[in-house]
């Protein structure tokens, strides 16, 4: 599908209140076309609408008029310039960036990293920077929602309902 009718798509399905669609479809835009900014805002703007500063954060790392609470937010959860770069998901030279504001964060943490594992690392190469990742840094993870909570409660008493018939049956068949 064409990049501009799949953003159609995702603002469409964002303004009908289908935000999980729209964040996923702009998730894969980004992995399409990580050097696409416009892109980047837009999936800043659905984790605002889940409240998700560190996300909006996130995406937003790139572009000049961030918010200054949502990019600590980001590097707070981020913890580190590795964890950085694979969260930032950029791939190539900087030069690609758009902006000269981005290439310069995209040179600082890529720099970070390098000063912290003590060798070169490349965007186009996690494996450069992965060591880094295998440290200290808890993974990050994705705030609770109402769905998950729910989608987890399901599953638990779809199995307790399961376990409490066949312990019907066993004691059926030998009782």
């Amino acid at each position: 599908m064409p990049l501009r009718e799949t953003v159609a798509r995702a603002d469409a399905d964002r303004a009908a209140g289908r935000v999980p669609i729209a964040r996923q479809r702009l998730r894969g835009l980004i992995s399409s076309f990580p050097h696409d900014l416009a892109l980047r805002r837009r999936l800043a703007e659905v984790y605002r609408l889940y409240g998700d500063a560190a996300e909006a954060g996130r995406w937003m790392y790139l572009e000049e008029d961030r918010s200054a609470s949502e990019t600590a937010a980001f590097e707070a959860r981020y913890g580190s310039p590795g964890w950085r770069m694979r969260a930032l998901a950029w791939h190539g030279p900087e030069a690609k960036a758009a902006t000269a504001f981005a290439q310069g964060q995209l040179v600082a943490v890529r720099t970070a990293c390098a000063e912290e594992l003590g060798h070169r690392v490349d965007w186009d190469d996690p494996a450069s920077y992965r060591d880094e990742l295998k440290g200290e840094h808890e993974a990050p993870s994705e705030p609770w929602t109402v769905g998950g909570v729910l989608a987890g409660v399901g599953c638990l008493v779809a199995a307790l309902a399961f376990l409490a018939i066949w312990v019907n049956g066993v004691v059926a068949l030998f009782g």
